[in-house]
């Protein structure tokens, strides 16, 4: 995806909203006196935020800091819940860093909260009735699918092979060629393409590098881009007009949804030929997720038509190539930039990993505790997506007396969650992955899920997690057997930490790239 901030030309645009502001009293200070008449009598915190423009200013301010920005203010209110005012109240909501809330929101009161017209809005053009923008029946039946198909040992098997395959054929000779040339080279961006070839071999069973249409990745990463422009738009009418008169971003993401149709329906296609040749030839069964959904869908779910139970297959797979293809390249991103500062957790995950035997095995990785234990400190500090976000159904009350009214969104954020003193202590914000050892005894024990929301929680917990945590140790020993990793900026340093370097985009990717140098080591730490 490519580096962009979506609010650089908001600035000039300052004084027209303000004209329009003025414009629009009549209409505006009507409204919200209504509303506050209606308003509960307990006034939530809210932080930054203006008469009509709400917390506009603060976040035009902020705005290369946003989740440092949350953080912040949660850390200021008494529960670490504040309440979102947008400009002219367009929206409302709130936001929280708080275990219980977050309980409440995502298992006690379920059902209140759902992905609902917000994220249907906004990424429908993309996911159509994926299983990460819905909710209902649909939701229910996909949720069920997937998690049969995620939970069985070939699956998990498979995806370890494609892994392991792909650093083989691809990755490894790839690093040696730039450390034999000493070349400065983007680790960011390499971990992005590895992992976009990696779930495009599982979720269609295709090698996209070998495919003459490249121009799949990058309708991808565009329309992804696109569609999270339209959170971050001050006011939704522009991008809803821009869609209408079929101009500018949104007419590209119009012919960037077309490519990913095409080659997705060609995929299918041949993937339906291929199903007649499984059932001659069984033990060729492909096992990628296309062809595990594709038997599933013949034998348990019903389509008035061909035509839509192909829409139905190029939505799930779409959505899974969504979760998975830079998730784990920017979850390891920080990882190696984290340890680069830390040279004694560095040691010691190198010294676990080099006991390995050179032909480890998928249950071979489980021995690995401390890598373990670093992998999740790194999610817990730079989680790959950072806020999440539901729409309220009915009012509610949270447990810490946070009010939350139908049609407000409720926006949790994980970022935050990792810098909150109340949850972790004073060292929150230090990487320490001892503090996932906590038993005495070495051993990885995990801390609860409200406090540790990396994955999500409860029904829509990240159905990919095992095998996510799986890809990232594979990859994490297979480079690190071979070479030292050196971070041109020194790696996370106590003030780079204070102040990280990331892109406001759907993912925590990492601003302006990882640049590193590649030094061989061998097998021997010492």
């Amino acid at each position: 995806m490519a580096d962009f901030d979506p609010l650089n030309n908001i600035s000039p645009l300052l004084p027209l909203l303000a004209l329009l502001s003025l414009c629009l009293l009549p209409f505006i200070f009507f409204p919200i006196f209504r509303r506050q008449k209606q308003a509960p009598p307990r006034k939530n915190p809210t932080p930054q935020s203006y008469p009509i423009i709400g917390n506009l200013p603060g976040f035009l301010r902020n705005r290369h800091r946003f989740h440092d920005w949350v953080a912040d203010m949660l850390s200021q209110t008494p529960t670490s819940t504040l309440q979102v005012n947008s400009f002219l109240n367009l929206s409302r909501g709130v936001c929280t860093a708080n275990p219980a809330n977050l309980h409440h929101l995502l298992v006690a009161n379920f059902p209140n909260y759902i992905k609902g017209s917000r994220f249907h809005d906004f990424l429908h053009d993309l996911l159509g009735d994926g299983i990460f923008g819905i909710d209902g029946h649909l939701w229910t039946m996909q949720r069920k699918l997937s998690s049969h198909e995620f939970n069985t040992k070939s699956l998990r098997h498979f995806i370890s092979d494609v892994v392991t395959s792909q650093l083989d054929q691809n990755l490894i000779p790839y690093l040696y060629t730039a450390c034999n040339e000493n070349r400065i080279i983007d680790l960011q961006e390499i971990l992005q393409r590895f992992s976009f070839i990696n779930i495009c071999k599982v979720a269609f069973g295709v090698d996209i590098e070998s495919m003459e249409n490249s121009g799949f990745a990058k309708a991808f990463n565009d329309a992804v881009d696109i569609c999270f422009l339209r959170f971050f738009a001050p006011i939704p009418a522009f991008w809803r007009i821009k869609r209408s008169l079929n101009i500018g971003s949104e007419k590209k993401l119009k012919e960037s949804i077309k490519i990913i149709d095409d080659f997705a329906f060609e995929i299918i296609k041949s993937k339906a030929k291929q199903e007649q040749y499984d059932r001659i030839y069984p033990d060729w069964r492909n096992q990628d997720l296309l062809s595990r959904f594709m038997a599933k869908t013949s034998s348990e779910i019903e389509f008035d038509d061909e035509a839509k139970k192909r829409k139905f297959l190029r939505d799930i797979i779409i959505s899974f190539i969504l979760a998975g293809k830079d998730s784990t390249s920017t979850a390891l991103t920080w990882f190696f930039w984290l340890i680069n500062g830390h040279p004694d957790s560095d040691r010691l995950i190198l010294n676990e990993v080099t006991t390995l035997d050179p032909t480890f095995t998928y249950d071979d990785l489980k021995s690995l505790n401390y890598l373990h234990a670093a992998l999740s400190e790194s999610l817990r500090l730079f989680p790959p997506v950072p806020i999440n976000s539901r729409l309220t159904v009915s009012d509610d009350v949270w447990p810490d007396g946070t009010h939350v009214s139908k049609g407000w969104f409720a926006d949790y954020s994980a970022y935050a969650m990792g810098r909150m003193e109340k949850v972790w202590g004073p060292d929150c914000r230090e990487f320490k992955p001892e503090r996932w050892l906590h038993g005495g005894d070495g051993v990885f024990k995990p801390f609860d899920q409200f406090k540790f929301p990396a994955f999500h929680c409860g029904p829509r917990t990240c159905l990919g997690k095992d095998m996510a945590f799986v890809q990232m140790k594979t990859i994490v020993v297979a480079l690190m057997r071979e070479f030292e990793i050196i971070a041109v900026d020194g790696g996370a340093t106590a003030e780079k930490m204070m102040d990280p370097p990331y892109t406001l985009s759907l993912l925590l990717k990492m601003r302006g790239g990882f640049l590193v140098r590649l030094k061989k080591r061998g097998f021997n730490p010492n």
